[in-house]
């Protein structure tokens, strides 16, 4: 199976990052930083085509599964994620056979955050999103990381992710 990351984060070394390396090299995924691309908002007038969203799109629509890595942030995915949610709205106008291109395959979520218990409205974006783009949601692998030992977490949560995945 051919998996590929989306990795929004604004800390390139932070607790995501690590949790979303790990995986890569377990799974053999390959990793999409959107730190790394230059994604701009949805505009209605679609003047933005010439950006790294659409090349991005291409590239993983040759993909089964995508992960979308988070950290929590107040409640929600991190600004870098929601900027490629909110163009997801390209697949649905502009670009409606290259959004068609990912129908049936299959996502999931990894995350990361300070608070013990992940809250619904997290998830909720993705699970709905990947209804409404009929994508089969796999589910989401969150973490915990109060402290410097609960990073071993990161360990178990990927052989999780792995087998929810595959």
């Amino acid at each position: 199976m051919k998996i590929a990351v989306i990795l929004g984060t604004s800390k390139s070394d932070g607790n995501t990052r690590n949790l979303v390396e790990s995986f890569v090299e377990k799974s053999g995924a390959k990793l999409f930083d959107l730190s790394d691309f230059d994604i701009s908002f949805y505009d209605y007038e679609h003047e933005n085509r010439n950006d790294d969203f659409l090349s991005i799109i291409h590239e993983i629509s040759g993909f089964d599964h995508v992960v979308f890595a988070s950290p929590v942030y107040w409640y929600s995915m991190s600004a870098q994620l929601k900027v490629f949610f909110d163009r997801l709205s390209d697949l649905l106008t502009i670009e409606k056979e290259l959004g068609r291109k990912l129908k049936g395959k299959s996502v999931s979520v990894l995350s990361t955050g300070y608070n013990q218990d992940l809250p619904d409205c997290f998830v909720q974006p993705f699970e709905l999103t990947a209804k409404y783009m009929q994508l089969e949601f796999k589910g989401c692998e969150y973490v915990s990381i109060q402290t410097e030992p609960d990073l071993a977490k990161i360990k178990v949560s990927v052989a999780q992710v792995i087998e929810n995945v595959t």
